[in-house]
């Protein structure tokens, strides 16, 4: 019997009610308030070709000083293209504290230990997420090469659409509410990680008119404590919006800025499955991968 007089089956009401409740939990956030950012929008906004030009001009006088032999730093700060740093700038100066009385007011790692499931991204909900799998792997290594292990490795991203779960984050692309973004593992002996994810999509930021992020991957990598947390991105090979983008252009030199980008391994690739990318992350040396700077936020 069917229609709205047939029979209840209990199992069948106890689980869509939890599927209901999971994906009204997860959509909460459709219904907050408009972005901070969406305030500073204004009808003099520049244009992307305006933002592109200034990004040529930079990276074209860092090539005049590179080949007079002055030593650039390896990521530009106060980078006029990049027009929200002039939010995130220190105001004021730093001030040094004592790194033990900071590991006692600093959050834990987490409120249980690291378990295996945590590097699926896949199978953090009920159903299937939306998008390309892709499962990445790397070495964390230090400038000898050298691997290090036991390691707390924590990544987050946006959706296949990309929208991250996050309040501030309210353009317009669907919510899956079988993927959250975010996942962890402790390297091994041999300073691998291992995470089956979702590609990520890229999105818009309102740094100017029309203005799109590359997709990305954030990295954090903690070391042994909170004071020596490092965190960068990672990059997909052939992003269109490289050039375009001025947060990838804060990097000046192309060898700098390759660090950071992902490459294609099939041997990674899982057959009938997911599509495989390889990033080592170098914590220190010539060959250091590029980490946000604690004066950059």
């Amino acid at each position: 019997m069917t229609g709205p007089d047939a029979p209840t089956d209990p199992a069948e009401t106890r689980e869509t009610a939890d599927s209901e409740e999971t994906f009204r939990s997860s959509v909460v956030l459709e219904q907050t308030a408009a972005a901070p950012e969406t305030l500073l929008a204004s009808a003099d906004m520049p244009t992307q070709t305006q933002i592109t030009r200034e990004i040529e001009e930079i990276a074209a006088d860092v090539a005049r000083r590179d080949a007079a032999g002055e030593s650039g730093r390896a990521t530009l700060h106060d980078y006029a293209p990049y027009r929200s740093s002039i939010l995130r700038h220190p105001t004021k100066n730093p001030r040094l504290v004592d790194p033990e009385t900071i590991e006692l007011y600093s959050p834990a790692f987490g409120q249980r230990d690291v378990a295996a499931i945590e590097s699926d991204l896949t199978l953090q909900h009920r159903g299937e997420p939306q998008g390309e799998r892709i499962t990445v792997q790397g070495r964390l290594l230090d400038s000898w090469g050298r691997p290090l292990c036991n390691q707390l490795i924590e990544i987050w991203q946006a959706n296949a659409a990309g929208r991250y779960i996050h309040q501030r984050d309210q353009h317009p692309a669907p919510l899956d509410p079988n993927f959250t973004g975010a996942g962890r593992i402790v390297t091994n002996d041999d300073g691998e990680y291992f995470f089956t994810t979702i590609k990520p999509g890229p999105y818009p930021w309102k740094n100017h008119v029309n203005a799109w992020r590359p997709a990305h991957i954030h990295f954090s990598v903690f070391g042994s404590g909170f004071t020596q947390r490092l965190i960068t991105q990672m990059y997909f090979p052939g992003d269109p919006l490289f050039a375009l983008d001025p947060i990838y252009n804060t990097i000046p030199r192309q060898a700098d800025r390759d660090r950071l980008i992902g490459a294609y391994d099939h041997d990674l690739t899982v057959p009938e499955f997911s599509m495989g990318y390889r990033w080592d992350i170098v914590v220190d040396g010539p060959d250091a991968t590029w980490f946000e700077q604690e004066d950059e936020h």
